[in-house]
């Protein structure tokens, strides 16, 4: 009996020394792996009545590892772009995306994109072209901040979409309200950094309650506490997507001209899911 037992013991023992060293070669692996980073391209909206595009060139995206020490110690890793021609940033709304980067880079976290864009542009619909300028751009980049810092864990994959707000990037000079009140444009890039991992995506459909068809052109926001946290339009089908939805709960809300609004009250945005929520708008007497 004796031996029997010490048997069992020294089988245990052997089992456990096993279980820990296949832990450490997980361990291993994790920190040997590199993990991989995927940046999207997408824009904010914006009133495009009469634009009929809006183009930015990009011609490098690096990305910062945090390290130990002052900022300038921070060492800035340059990554292949898989967009290399200019964008128009019309295209990419309602959910749609333009792969910017795809790299495998070291594990660890990461707190800053800084962007390189050479030249900008607007096409005003019956008022021409308008080539921007953009104040050291291509030289010192535009600095996107990630907060909090990006984890990038080897052998999984971390998705990152760049939202380009047009309304607050391209600031008009003269009067919008006619192509010739237009005297030009300055170039001041807002782009907020959202971490689709971890993000959630809101879409779904606006539509006339009365008639059951789809609506155009409807606004459709989100609030929480009372403040608007993101706003999109709903294309010709009727539908709407916001993406890099921080996690909570949200009233949901549609408007148009000549309808009553839609208020959908404690809409749940789970962490990298989707969630869709449809709208229903009534004719206003």
């Amino acid at each position: 009996m004796k031996k029997v037992n010490m048997l069992g013991g020294i089988l245990s023992v052997m089992l456990i020394l096993f279980s820990y060293g296949c832990k450490e070669n997980v361990i291993d692996n994790e920190l040997n792996q590199k993990g991989r980073l995927v940046i999207h391209l997408t824009d904010a909206p914006f009133p495009i009545d009469m634009i009929d595009a809006a183009t930015v060139h990009i011609v490098k995206v690096e990305i910062r590892k945090v390290t130990e020490g002052d900022e300038d110690g921070y060492p800035f890793i340059p990554l292949t772009l898989e967009l290399t021609d200019p964008v128009n940033l019309l295209d990419l709304r309602n959910g749609v995306t333009s792969k910017l980067v795809e790299a495998d880079i070291d594990p660890g976290m990461y707190d800053l994109i800084r962007v390189y864009v050479d030249e900008a542009g607007l096409t005003v619909k019956g008022g021409g072209d308008y080539n921007i300028k953009v104040p050291s751009g291509a030289q010192t980049g535009i600095k996107i901040f990630l907060e909090p810092a990006l984890k990038v864990a080897g052998g999984l994959t971390s998705d990152v979409l760049l939202d380009f707000s047009l309304e607050h990037s391209f600031v008009l000079k003269g009067n919008m309200d006619t192509p010739a009140g237009i005297k030009g444009f300055n170039f001041k890039p807002v782009i907020k950094a959202v971490n689709n991992t971890v993000d959630g995506t809101l879409e779904g459909v606006v539509t006339d309650a009365d008639a059951d068809t789809l609506l155009q052109g409807a606004s459709v926001w989100i609030e929480q506490d009372g403040s608007e946290k993101s706003s999109t339009l709903t294309d010709g089908d009727g539908y709407y997507a916001m993406g890099g939805v921080p996690a909570g709960f949200y009233n949901v809300i549609a408007s148009l001209e000549g309808f009553y609004n839609d208020t959908v009250e404690g809409v749940e945005i789970v962490e990298g899911n989707l969630t869709v929520q449809d709208l229903a708008l009534t004719v206003t007497e």
